[in-house]
């Protein structure tokens, strides 16, 4: 590369300034889990969200009243990923050291914990699921695949083979459902196609596992969150690292990626309990903010709502917490 980002994103003069907190205030705090939170999903009304914790349950929060709108008890509370239909909002899903992914219809039961689908193939730990839509799910597990399946008949539509090591992450493209990336302990990213079911780009250069994976929001770029303490943005029209995001401070992995609505930011979750956001077009050493103390351990997750005007940070110290 001849140019760093912030030189070309400098090319027509001054960038705006990023929006400095104290702007960015911690708003609600969502309490109710026993365990340590591993993942969350924010439902397509932007205001639900679904959380899944250690302590084997996964609660369905109103974000903004911080109510619990459904308490769904698991199988196993080995949970290590959920996700939320985004088009309708009924179904969420989780998985986790089961190996099973288990689709819940939240309209359907108020106090039982049966699932509406239990999606059993995978031969290892499932790390990642996310809705296409109400009828198709994708997971990643550790048995290093991913597999697309069909949620009403419970059947495998198609498996994903290619990585070299445990996927621990995926992102569907958001303007178009038929890509999707993965990030895995192969320290490999990978786009494929649905339609063809075959791996269409490689992107290397992490030098540790790969923990998360999300996109730009225009589809053309992802970004990357690593345990080498990188968090990276991938174009996939110049086939390549666009910018780095790191700096001499940083010493611990990087366990959830997510970007703002305008694409502006990078929001990365750290091992050491920090959340830190960083300026995509900036030469990847500047951090936008850091949240102020977000958290008192791991922050495990975090994800925009779509509207893009929250954040969601949840944690092994038990906690959710809702940033604006």
């Amino acid at each position: 590369m001849d140019k760093t980002m912030a030189d070309v994103a400098g090319l027509k003069g001054g960038l705006k300034e990023v929006r400095k907190p104290p702007s960015v205030k911690l708003r609600r705090t969502l309490k109710g889990h026993f365990g340590k939170v591993y993942a969350m999903g924010w439902a397509g009304d932007s205001q639900s969200l679904v959380s899944a914790s250690q302590d084997g349950k996964l609660i369905v929060w109103n974000a903004q009243t911080t109510n619990k709108l459904n308490a769904v008890p698991l199988r196993s509370s080995w949970v290590m990923t959920c996700a939320f239909e985004q088009k309708k909002g009924n179904l969420v899903a989780c998985g986790g050291l089961d190996n099973l992914c288990s689709v819940y219809n939240l309209n359907q039961q108020p106090q039982q914990s049966k699932a509406m689908k239990e999606l059993a193939a995978h031969d290892g730990y499932l790390s990642c699921c996310r809705f296409i839509d109400e009828t198709r799910i994708l997971t990643s597990s550790g048995d290093s695949s991913l597999i697309l399946w069909d949620i009403t008949s419970g059947e495998v539509l198609k498996t994903f083979l290619g990585h070299k090591g445990d996927v621990m992450s995926l992102a569907i493209n958001p303007t178009d459902s038929n890509v999707f990336v993965s990030g895995s302990v192969d320290r490999e990213a990978k786009i494929w196609d649905i339609r063809s079911g075959k791996c269409v780009q490689t992107h290397d250069g992490h030098e540790s596992d790969i923990n998360s994976v999300q996109f730009f929001p225009d589809g053309n770029a992802f970004g990357t969150g690593s345990d080498d303490s990188t968090c990276r943005l991938f174009d996939m029209r110049c086939y390549g690292e666009v910018n780095r995001f790191w700096n001499d401070s940083i010493m611990c992995g990087i366990t959830s990626v997510d970007f703002s609505k305008s694409g502006r930011l990078l929001i990365a979750g750290y091992d050491d309990y920090n959340v830190i956001a960083w300026d995509t077009l900036s030469s990847g050493k500047q951090q936008a903010f850091r949240l102020n103390q977000p958290h008192e351990n791991r922050v495990s997750c975090l994800s925009v709502n779509p509207k893009g005007d929250a954040l969601c940070t949840g944690s092994w110290d038990a906690l959710l917490k809702i940033w604006a």
